[in-house]
């Protein structure tokens, strides 16, 4: 991943970070700090923060560092910039021809710079990007090769049965430990969800925070190959939650539902917080096989839709 864009990347993790309330107005952001949560060198967080300070988001103050600036200044260009990047960048382009199996699954740089109109720079982001996200490869020698992700009800349908049976069997490990600390992270992130960031927040963000919610909790179930199956999972069916989470209504009711599981974790009814969880996840999948561009015809119907 090149400089500029990690830095556009962290850039992007710190708004959405200000706009959820994770940090406040005039709170001072430490590099080090920042460079630890995000798992990077401090050059490109100083970057993201420098960029973030030309927005007008950030204060730099002489031998003090970067500031949040009071109160909280109005982002409207960035939101309406994550708008229009759900529906216009390439990379939503080429991913919406890969599932619909409009682009073949072993393609060159040449048929993509030309077929998306893209410079050297750009197409260099997009495949760096699906790289990250696990549905590209570059061939040994020459070329790009498309990975299998969930594109149809029948594979859909398989990883929801799969997370039905694995993430509520991971409340009742004997290994499992509540991380109260982490519980409450994730709850003030639901919390902030409903308030206001489900419609701020791009598509593709919103995915990534409700696979962290599934991942922390399974995470607590001691079981490491419980928690390493439902990322590769979540990695197989992301392409597909770009498409599902544009509705942003239903993601209402997931967060609600979200909280329903916390607060019975937090109060040790581990039993009917697996229940709850597999109530969760066959109705998140009846939503998504009814709303989604890949339905059958004979696709079932069921209670609880939520793009989970």
């Amino acid at each position: 991943m090149t400089g500029s864009r990690l830095a556009d990347r962290l850039a992007r993790e710190i708004i959405d970070m200000i706009l959820m309330g994770k940090i406040d107005a005039n709170e001072h952001l430490s590099t080090p700090k920042l460079a630890d949560l995000f798992g990077v060198s401090r050059s490109p967080v100083r970057e993201a923060l420098l960029r973030l300070e030309k927005q007008g988001i950030l204060l730099l103050q002489q031998n003090r560092g970067f500031f949040v600036r009071q109160p909280i200044p109005e982002m409207p260009k960035v939101v309406e910039r994550n708008k229009a990047a759900e529906k216009l960048d390439a990379y939503h382009s080429v991913a919406e021809d890969w599932l619909k199996d409009s682009i073949p699954a072993e393609v060159t740089e040449q048929y993509l710079r030309k077929r998306y109109g893209l410079t050297q720079s750009e197409l260099a982001a997009l495949l760096n990007r699906a790289i990250d996200e696990g549905w590209m490869e570059r061939k040994q020698g020459y070329g790009w090769r498309f990975l299998p992700v969930a594109k149809t009800p029948e594979a859909l349908t398989q990883i929801y049965r799969f997370r039905s049976i694995i993430e509520p069997a991971a409340f009742m490990e004997d290994t499992f430990q509540l991380d109260r600390h982490t519980l409450k992270e994730l709850k003030g992130i639901q919390e902030s969800l409903l308030r206001s960031e489900i419609v701020n927040l791009p598509a593709d963000r919103l995915a990534t925070i409700n696979s962290q919610f599934h991942e922390e909790l399974i995470r607590m179930s001691g079981n490491l190959f419980m928690h390493q199956a439902l990322v590769r999972l979540n990695r197989t069916r992301r392409l597909l939650e770009y498409r599902s989470m544009i509705d942003r209504s239903r993601i209402y009711k997931q967060c609600e539902e979200h909280l329903a599981i916390i607060e019975l974790l937090a109060r040790g009814a581990n039993l009917e917080a697996s229940y709850f969880m597999r109530t969760h996840l066959i109705g998140a999948l009846a939503g998504k096989l009814a709303s989604s561009d890949i339905v059958a015809d004979d696709t079932p119907n069921g209670p609880g839709a939520v793009p989970d």
